[in-house]
């Protein structure tokens, strides 16, 4: 927290190439701050800080509203297209040194397509590469956001039917994060007026973890 009458979540988003990342960052800062575009390859290539303004009408504490900061870092996706996953990882690794030693709270989000399948061999890869990041503990600290849910609901899926016929790997996944996960429709319009929604999920994960605090400066490498 920074004042008493504001809260400062820091995200950092993280994920494979074409995910829809940078976008996700975008529309939780109410900004255009991260480039965000259709690409044969991976757009970003470093780690970028975004800060929104305060945002009003999300949360109350003790019967007062309290204004909301958000902080999100985009990052390089892995796979990556040009960069080896070593230099994802400490190309990640040292901005959130910096980024999660900020004061506020904590959460990383992950960020799938909710239209492509979830393979066991990517999973099994995507939690190695979290646990280098963030620690043994990173399950406490990850939220996954399925992206393009518009595409799911085109198909006739809702989210409950997606759920029931999602593979065992992605219900696997779900499950050791504790089901923190959202869905996304990648509809600007509709992202916009979702915002708040997404803002208080992410705000009641935090809330789910007991408001920690993940210092990885103070974590051996």
């Amino acid at each position: 927290m920074t004042e008493s009458n504001e809260m400062t979540i820091n995200l950092v988003v993280l994920g494979r190439t074409q995910t829809g990342k940078s976008a996700v960052g975008n529309s939780l800062l109410g900004s255009a701050d991260f480039e965000s575009h259709l690409s044969p390859s991976s757009v970003t290539t470093c780690c970028s800080l975004g800060r929104s303004s305060r945002i009003l009408g999300i949360i109350r504490r003790n019967g007062c509203e309290l204004a909301l900061r958000v902080r999100v870092l985009d990052t390089p996706s892995y796979p990556h297209s040009a960069l080896s996953k070593e230099q994802v990882r400490d190309t990640v690794r040292s901005a959130l040194a910096h980024h999660f030693g900020e004061e506020g709270l904590h959460l990383a989000l992950l960020v799938l397509r909710a239209d492509l399948p979830l393979c066991p061999d990517e999973k099994d890869h995507i939690i190695q590469f979290i646990q280098e990041l963030l620690g043994p503990t990173w399950k406490n600290f990850t939220a996954v956001l399925l992206t393009h849910a518009d595409k799911a609901e085109e198909a006739g899926f809702s989210e409950e039917a997606y759920l029931h016929s999602a593979s065992s790997t992605l219900l696997s996944l779900l499950s050791s994060v504790q089901d923190k996960y959202i869905f996304l429709d990648n509809q600007k319009s509709i992202i916009k007026e979702e915002r708040a929604i997404v803002l208080r999920k992410l705000l009641n994960f935090i809330r789910q973890n007991n408001y920690q605090v993940l210092l990885l400066k103070h974590r051996k490498e």
